[in-house]
């Protein structure tokens, strides 16, 4: 069973109209623990994020220097949110989203790549934003009831083998017998697969050895 966004995000909106002042903005991160909030327009269709860093540039005196043609576009980019006041001024664009539907592993790619905590989650007909996805949200997979677990886990192996499963810790054993070293190698990766699953131990005996390394070439 794939784990959907829908299932572990935040039902709340962490989100600032485009004219919030930076006062209202760092009232919101404070009040919501967050490092991030995402600007909306008047009709609650995600426009951009604000985040910590952008903020702490009003400290940094980017503002007190006259921009230079030959500065590069990011410290003009700088320049211009250490000067800004509202957020529609400070956040960067477009917003990156999520939706409801989405499996949770591909939202964990997408907050690894673009190198973010938290993603405003959108209705994929209106465009509006329903809630937040978190980092501590997408870690929730690896608390899942054993039960579950090992319930997909069994949904992945086939049906016609003699198999035994057992999960310590979100690491999962597999035991029994396969037909070759591949099909046990393509097992293990179909468990990997699985949401919540950490490890992998395979303990399964291989009736022939289709696998072998080329010797390098002296």
């Amino acid at each position: 069973m794939s784990i959907e966004v829908k299932d572990v995000m935040g039902r709340v909106a962490i989100a600032v109209l485009e004219h919030a002042s930076f006062a209202d903005i760092v009232a919101a991160m404070k009040r919501y623990a967050v490092g991030a909030v995402t600007v909306i327009d008047a009709d609650r269709r995600p426009v951009g994020v604000v985040s910590e860093d952008d903020l702490l540039l009003k400290e940094t005196g980017h503002a007190r220097h006259a921009v230079s043609v030959l500065d590069s576009r990011a410290r003009r980019q700088e320049h211009r949110k250490a000067a800004a006041v509202i957020a529609a001024e400070l956040m960067t664009s477009p917003a990156v989203t999520v939706t409801p539907g989405m499996p949770v592993r591909e939202a964990a790619r997408i907050m690894h790549a673009r190198r973010v905590r938290q993603l405003p989650v959108i209705d994929p007909v209106t465009g509006r934003v329903v809630g937040t996805l978190h980092q501590r949200d997408v870690l929730r997979v690896f608390t899942r009831p054993a039960t579950e677990l090992e319930a997909d886990v069994w949904a992945v192996l086939p049906q016609d083998g003699t198999f035994s499963v057992g999960i310590d810790a979100g690491v999962v054993t597999i035991a029994g017998r396969v037909a070759s070293r591949s099909r046990a190698a393509a097992l293990a990766e179909a468990v990997r697969a699985v949401e919540g699953v950490v490890d992998v131990v395979t303990e399964l005996d291989c009736e022939q050895d289709d696998l072998f390394t080329v010797p390098p070439l002296l």
